[in-house]
Order: C-alpha cells, then structure tokens, then sequence
C-alpha cells in the first residue's frame, strides 16, 4: 500500500549538503542596523551628500551601503532622478517600517537608561505659530537653566505638520491646540487660552459698553490666518462662518498674529487674538473680552503614545504652568473651540 502511494507521486530526494542553494534570496538578506539608519538619513535630507554629513561618513560609504542593501532586498528605495531624492513606493514602505523599528530600538535604550536621564539629551519640538513668539519667552530660559543638560531643538510648524512629524519619528514633542483625537498620540493638556476680539480702534464694535456679544461679529469684517493655521479654523468656527461663502473679507488672509494687528489698525475690522498675544502698551485701545462662557483654546503637550521620557513632560509642563496667567489653568469660564 505504501509503494502505491509512493508511486503516484513525484518526489525528488536532496544533498543535505546542497540545502542552501534551495533557500530563497529573501533568507539571505544581511540587513545591518546601520544600513537601515543610511536609509533613514536619505530619506530625512533628501540629499546624499547632507544625509552622510548627518551619519558623521563619507558620500561613498552611505552610497555604497544603501546601494549594497537595495540590491540585497531586490528593490530600488530612492529615485535618483528626482532632485531633491524621492523614495519610491517600495522605499515608503521600507522607510515606515524602518521608522517604526528604530522607535522600538530607542525605547529599548531608554527602558535601561530612563532613571538615570529622563531630562537628558536633545529632543526636537515642534510649536504653532500662533503660540511659540509668546509662550517660549515665558518659559525657555528658566527651564534650560535648571536642566542643563538638556538641549531643546524648537521649530515653528503647524499642526497638522507637528502630527505628521511626532507620528514619523521626526519630533519628539509638540506644543498644539488640542483635542486631535489621534490614535497614536497622546495629549498633556496645559492651559486653556481665551481668545479676544482686536478691532480698529473706530470699530463700531468697539463703542459698546461691556463684554461683545458673537452675534455682534460680521463675517464681512473679520481679518482670517491663512490656510493651514489652527487659529483660522477656531475662528471661523467660534463665529460660526465655515458655512459662508462670498464674504468680502474672507479673503484678507494674513500669516501671522501681529500681520493681522497691524492690517487691522491701518485699515479697518476685526479678528479674534489669542490672549497670549494680546499687549498692554500697544494694544488696550483695540481689544474686547467676549461674553462668558469666553472663546478658549486647549493647549496641550502632545507625543507618540509610546514616549517614555515622562520626568521631562512633567518638568516642561510645571515651567509652563508656573508662568502663564493664573486664569488659564480651568476653563469654567470658557468654551473650548475646536480647529478639526
């Protein structure tokens, strides 16, 4: 019965010797951590020359090195006829999981270093335009002084920018008007901060007494942010104007806070400035508060879920609260506006 079997079938019988010639290129691949960080640099700076620079190696070495694994793995990770580098398809997909790997190794140092130096070492933060010129100056300095070893890389982005960074690896920290309601992120709520109504001095607005009234704000003279900024979403929401179209000033954009101030006062109409912003020397003629509850944003310390330096948010959330306004610290008295 067994020969039957046998026989209906075609075997073929190897040299336990002869094995590996048998074993698929994939098995072979002798992929080294340091080739995957070559990877990671390209892809960072787009250009090999700055990429080795970063990698502390010359051009050959990183060249021949991602060279050497691409024809390893059987796939081109970078079109070099684009200037600046692209990855391709392959490559994106090579250079998520490689991010995601070297997150994982990080966290595998930490787990052996973090009692010794949790505020130590150099961390990148990304902060929104419309919160770094006030708030950095507040705190930075006192911070760096009582933790000097630590060294802080700051950046001016916006925040769907800051996500995208912090989710890739390529900011540790972000400073942003939450909530996100990211799965991968994880909020520190700071402060809630009010926002006020800045108008022309002449404003009809202006000239009523007491708190302003939303339903007293036109959409036909409030100055907007451009694209992209939080703060012009707050603000469009809070008035209630997203649904709008062909409003005249809709169109007024400005790129940051102070361009707004100053647009307003040589010319005319209003916009809504976080308080932050808001000086007395200069700017007590042209401001309103607005009815409670008062328009607030939350501010908040945001990371990857799995970030593990947790004295160093601690620290930098005691810096930041021990110098804001004291009414910034509950929002019973605000409403919150969200930007997404």
């Amino acid at each position: 019965m067994i020969n039957t079997i046998l026989a209906s079938k075609s075997y073929s019988f190897i040299n336990i010797n002869q094995i590996d010639t048998f074993v698929p290129d994939i098995y072979k691949i002798n992929m080294t951590i340091q080739q995957v960080k070559y990877v990671l640099a390209l892809d960072t700076h787009r250009h090999f020359s700055k990429a080795a620079e970063s990698c502390f190696v010359t051009q050959s070495t990183l060249t021949i090195q991602v060279k050497k694994l691409e024809e390893e793995i059987g796939a081109v990770l970078f079109d070099r006829t684009k200037q600046p580098l692209k990855p391709t398809s392959m490559g994106e997909k090579f250079i998520g999981k490689a991010r995601q790997i070297e997150r994982e190794l990080q966290e595998l140092k930490d787990m052996f270093t973090r009692e010794h130096n949790e505020t130590q070492g150099t961390f990148r933060i990304g902060v929104i335009p419309t919160l770094s010129p006030y708030l950095l100056p507040l705190f930075i300095s006192e911070f760096l002084e009582n933790f000097p070893e630590t060294k802080l890389d700051v950046e001016e982005l916006e925040s769907e920018s800051i996500m995208e960074l912090i989710n890739q690896g390529r900011l540790d920290i972000g400073i942003v008007s939450t909530p996100l309601n990211e799965p991968n992120i994880k909020e520190i709520p700071l402060f809630y901060e009010p926002f006020l109504l800045y108008a022309h001095e002449k404003n009809e607005i202006l000239k009523r007494k007491g708190s302003v009234d939303i339903r007293q704000v036109k959409a036909n003279e409030i100055w907007l942010l451009k694209q992209g900024h939080c703060l012009r979403n707050q603000m469009l929401n809070f008035c209630e104007f997203n649904k709008l179209k062909n409003t005249r000033n809709l169109a007024l954009e400005g790129g940051s806070v102070e361009t707004l101030k100053r647009m307003i006062k040589e010319t005319s109409g209003y916009t809504l400035i976080p308080e932050l912003s808001f000086e007395k020397t200069s700017d007590s003629l042209n401001v309103r508060r607005f009815k409670e509850p008062e328009p607030a944003r939350e501010i908040s310390l945001v990371v990857q879920k799995n970030f593990t330096k947790d004295l160093l948010l601690t620290e930098l959330r005691k810096s930041i609260l021990k110098k804001i306004p004291k009414h910034f610290k509950s929002n019973h008295k605000f409403q919150t506006v969200k930007w997404r």
